[in-house]
């Protein structure tokens, strides 16, 4: 991990392939990969590693809640630590945006695994409840952010919403950057929990606001400066009460220019990952790759997971093309044994224009809310200037499947739910 810090040298072939994309060699019906006990467990590496713990949440009257914990490691300096927390009532239009650098990080606390970990300021809970297979797992999230914000939250995963990550085995999840995987230079992994249901409350100036509703839980490793890792990134969650309870998540990236099949010069790789949740089971686990120039034909992919910027517009708060709308798309084989066959599904969301936007949350200027040496370092090379755009809107996920995955599928269902999502912009 230090040689990809204090060195820059090409390797031998300059066109050597210098990445490796999560998907990459893994059949369609095989994108499943089981989550095990060290998939979700603090790694709390050196080098340059940041990595997250994160639980978002759409309650029942018309909240997101996100609440994460952020372990950055700056190549020699000591990690830091921080616990964020995020609530909007999208009602009002108010937020409340709490940000602390913990003190005493411990993993794992006392008679806990390494899932689990504490601060003076904070703590999350991992619990297994084996007699209990509607819900078998859980995270508690207790954290006091200040004398005016504190958050209670149990967090329980459906039983049949398994936590999965794209392939099997302890590489399953990792995309490698660097001519040979086996030695990489960086890498990023993703292990989820597609939907969750979450319940409790959150303190704010002294009132207790209950909090009920669904959601989901990701565990993210950086293995590499960020402003390397990619050059945007784009991530959405759906949530439903509807048919029994419905999820629809991708995470998507874009290598910069240096990482690509023919080295650099020629990344712009789009790496997406994604799952369907429909009855509260985990129905299908999406993964694509686009390499530059290598699109295939319309309808030709066995396996679709995309986001695709539609209307882009300048904004002069950020400098970036913002989306007006944007469309997420799965398409992947079915993972109930009996219901073979494919399910797809799309959701296109109106996000509104500069002047009048649609669901904005807010514009975060990434520089100004991380800790300065986290800072000094993503902004490493000149021009790097990270923005993420957060949305929150109603949105319609349409699914089209077998019969044997929920009645009504094979004439396609149209199911009302909230779509949040973010559109990170790190580099032009």
């Amino acid at each position: 991990m230090f040689s990809s810090f204090f060195s820059t040298s090409a390797p031998t072939d300059p066109q050597a392939q210098n990445f490796f994309a999560v998907a990459d060699g893994v059949p369609a019906n095989e994108l499943y990969g089981e989550l095990e006990q060290a998939d979700t467990e603090w790694l709390c590496a050196g080098g340059f590693v940041t990595e997250t713990q994160v639980f978002y949440l759409i309650t029942e009257d018309g909240k997101s809640i996100m609440c994460q914990v952020i372990h950055s490691s700056v190549g020699l300096w000591y990690p830091q630590i921080q616990f964020t927390c995020k609530v909007y009532d999208s009602k009002t239009g108010e937020q409340v945006w709490k940000s602390v650098n913990v003190n005493n990080f411990v993993t794992p606390p006392p008679g806990l695994d390494k899932r689990s970990s504490k601060a003076d300021e904070y703590s999350i809970t991992y619990k297994t409840h084996p007699d209990k297979p509607d819900f078998p797992e859980s995270y508690s999230i207790v954290a006091n952010l200040g004398p005016d914000a504190q958050i209670f939250l149990d967090l329980k995963r459906y039983g049949a919403a398994r936590g999965f990550k794209v392939g099997k085995g302890p590489k399953g999840g990792h995309s490698y950057f660097g001519t040979d995987p086996e030695k990489a230079d960086g890498y990023v992994v993703h292990r989820f929990w597609p939907r969750l249901f979450g319940e409790g409350h959150f303190v704010h100036n002294g009132k207790a606001q209950a909090i009920s509703g669904s959601g989901m839980f990701v565990h993210a490793i950086q293995g590499m400066r960020p402003n390397l890792v990619a050059a945007s990134w784009n991530f959405g969650h759906f949530q439903s009460s509807g048919d029994g309870g419905v999820s629809a998540i991708q995470m998507e990236f874009s290598t910069i220019n240096q990482y690509g099949k023919r080295g650099a010069g020629s990344g712009g790789v789009v790496v997406n990952v994604g799952s369907l949740v429909v009855g509260n089971k985990l129905v299908a686990v999406t993964a694509e790759t686009k390499w530059p120039g290598e699109d295939p034909a319309p309808g030709e992919a066995v396996v679709q997971s995309k986001v695709t910027h539609l209307q882009p517009e300048h904004d002069p708060d950020t400098g970036y093309n913002k989306p007006n709308e944007i469309l997420f798309e799965w398409k992947g084989k079915s993972l109930i044994p009996d219901a073979s066959g494919d399910i797809s599904a799309s959701a296109l969301v109106n996000l509104g224009t500069v002047a009048k936007p649609q669901g904005l949350m807010e514009k975060v200027d990434v520089l100004a809310e991380i800790p300065y040496v986290v800072k000094m370092a993503v902004n490493y090379v000149a021009g790097t200037k990270p923005y993420i755009y957060q949305w929150y809107n109603p949105a319609v996920l349409k699914i089209t499947g077998s019969e044997g995955i929920q009645a009504g599928l094979s004439q396609g269902v149209e199911v009302k739910g909230i779509l949040y999502n973010e559109a990170t912009f790190i580099s032009v």
